[in-house]
């Protein structure tokens, strides 16, 4: 017959550390707050905390471990991820006989043992350690690596493009520093206070590391207990460093005073921009401080110049819609369109059709909001709503300027519809965004704005829906030779369809940084105005019958232009599927 294990009061009461009527009372309390009875014990300061564990230590017959400073081997912590230590609050005490030693503090989660052997790949051996005990000296070692990041660690970061960093930044540093403020005042005390020196380095280095990961993003966002900085790389956010809670007021102050904006102004959002010289290349980081619960949240945009001069083949195009949209873009006159969400890419897209088509001979005016890359050539006007130059004002005073092709960075209402079209209307080539899912649904979208439907009918010439997804690393990606079945079936690929055709899926390596992808680039859905769709746009007819009659003129599809990248071996069904419109799936 198994030993009956004995009950945790039992243990205290037998060790003289409470009463037998304290035990009564901490188990009334466990009731009454629906919590466990060590739990009540410390609740109600009946015992200590060692004396619990240690109690819990004897009734599941495991090691129960003090953890003093000494108890954790110096190089111990990085056996197990950060995120694991922190999310879980356990600790690493190093390996033994082939185990790798672990200091838990609840004996009964026994899914936290299975997610630790899954995620750490190797057998666990666990002794038991007071809660408080782990969290304190957690508390304690992210602190001082926090700190190591930007004392020690980071300096290492940081010699290694060292001269670059010191020679092309810190000039552009001067010159921002100069233009938002009083070079007497606090930009020059930031420069030359020795107890600043780290606030600076550690811009120095998060930003030429977010430009060199290739990010298009820098979130640097307070929270309760630590700064996060994250980079969006390829469309995804990437966790990179830990900040202390203590450098955010110097944090944030250093990019404002770089970004030239308000450094007091802490209750109102604020924009501006950088300009700094990283590794021989200007770029531009146009800056946006939002103010939210834990303090201000900064973004820094990272506009990168040769991004929008990749040449219109590189952003996706497969042959036929290549052709088609050289034929568009070089039309006389008539609206061109391009649809999808934010972060798709229509500005690059259409930069690069601006970009094709910037000939001496042509006049280009462009009305933005904001002005994110500058191009030789094309006459680029900034909306400032501040002032009243909105986008019909600009747009009245293009027409003024005798442009042969106009830019409309969004149509945003009516009254930017209407002028768009009447430039159309009058021999201009317009270009324009619009935010709708799909090519089919601006032409509904404009129409339920109030614009007439001959007008849409007459003036549109094209409409582009495009998304964006992520290219498998062409260093590792390998050969998938036993699919997901699911990916393939939501992503309209039959086994007929790849029986002679190659898939792959991402590995990951150091050129991908882990990920396995490198790189975006578009998937399309071109629909030029056939007379059966400018009937129905007349008709005002729905989305789906106007839809229905661009498949039948030969649009592809957005998935279908994805299946043609799967198939090709450029991406993966699963990418696929996660952007494009698909029936019967949502994607996270």
């Amino acid at each position: 017959m198994a030993k009956q294990q004995k009950k945790l009061g039992e243990i205290l009461v037998e060790w003289g550390f409470v009463q037998p009527k304290e035990v009564d009372k901490a188990l009334a309390h466990a009731k009454a707050k629906n919590i466990r009875i060590g739990e009540a014990f410390l609740d109600l300061k009946l015992c200590t905390e060692n004396h619990v564990y240690k109690a819990l230590a004897q009734q599941f017959g495991m090691e129960y471990i003090d953890l003093d400073k000494n108890s954790v081997p110096p190089n111990a912590v990085n056996l197990i991820p950060d995120d694991l230590m922190k999310k879980h609050l356990i600790l690493p005490l190093g390996k033994e006989g082939g185990k790798l030693r672990i200091a838990i503090h609840d004996p009964l989660d026994l899914e936290l043992l299975d997610i630790l052997r899954f995620r750490l790949n190797a057998d666990l051996k666990t002794v038991l350690a007071p809660k408080g005990r782990i969290k304190s000296y957690l508390g304690d070692l992210f602190s001082t690596n926090a700190q190591n990041t930007i004392d020690q660690t980071l300096d290492k970061t940081i010699d290694k493009f060292k001269d670059s960093l010191d020679k092309s930044m810190d000039k552009s540093l001067d010159k921002s520093i100069d233009k938002s403020i009083d070079v007497d005042g606090i930009g020059e005390a930031a420069m030359n206070d020795p107890t600043q020196a780290p606030i600076i380095k550690l811009v120095q280095a998060m930003i030429a590391e977010a430009v060199r990961n290739r990010a298009s993003d820098i979130h640097i966002e307070p929270m309760k207990d630590r700064i996060r900085v994250r980079y969006r790389i390829d469309g995804e956010c990437v966790e990179r460093d830990r900040i202390p809670l203590r450098m955010k007021n110097p944090l944030i102050s250093r990019l404002k005073i770089m970004a030239g904006v308000d450094i007091a102004e802490k209750r109102l959002p604020q924009d501006g921009r950088i300009k700094l010289n990283i590794d021989k290349t200007n770029i531009d980081f146009r800056v946006s401080t939002l103010p939210a619960y834990y303090g201000e949240s900064v973004v820094l945009r990272i506009l990168r110049p040769d991004s929008v001069r990749i040449g219109i083949q590189n952003l996706g195009f497969e042959e036929e819609d290549y052709r088609r949209f050289q034929k568009i873009i070089k039309r006389p006159n008539g609206i061109f369109l391009v649809t999808g969400p934010t972060g798709s890419g229509k500005t690059t897209t259409l930069y690069g059709a601006l970009n094709e088509l910037n000939r001496p001979d042509r006049k280009i005016i462009t009305a933005e909001d904001p002005v994110e890359y500058n191009f030789t050539g094309i006459n680029q006007c900034q909306v400032k709503d501040n002032i009243g130059l909105t986008f019909s004002k600009i747009l009245r005073a293009m027409l003024r300027q005798a442009p042969n092709i106009i830019l409309v960075g969004e149509i945003r209402d009516l009254e930017v519809a209407d002028v768009a079209i009447q430039a159309a209307l009058t021999g201009h080539l317009v270009f324009s965004t619009l935010h709708t899912n799909d090519a089919p649904g601006a032409i509904t979208r404009l129409i339920d704005m109030g614009v007439k439907p001959f007008l849409v009918a007459s003036s549109i010439q094209a409409v582009m829906a495009q998304r964006l997804i992520r290219v498998l690393c062409p260093k590792c990606k390998q050969a998938d030779n036993e699919p997901d079945e699911m990916w393939l079936k939501l992503a309209g690929i039959s086994p007929e369809q790849r029986k002679d055709k190659q898939l792959f899926k991402p590995r990951g390596c150091d050129y991908c940084t882990g990920t396995g992808f490198r790189g975006r680039i578009g998937i399309f859905e071109m629909m030029e105005m056939t007379n059966q769709v400018r009937e129905l746009a007349f008709e005002r007819a729905a989305t789906n019958k106007i839809r229905k009659a661009a498949l039948a003129g030969g649009m592809k599809s957005l998935l279908s232009d994805g299946r043609l990248k799967i198939l090709n071996g450029t991406t993966t069904a699963e990418e696929i599927v996660k952007v494009a419109q698909v029936e019967g799936i949502t994607t996270g």
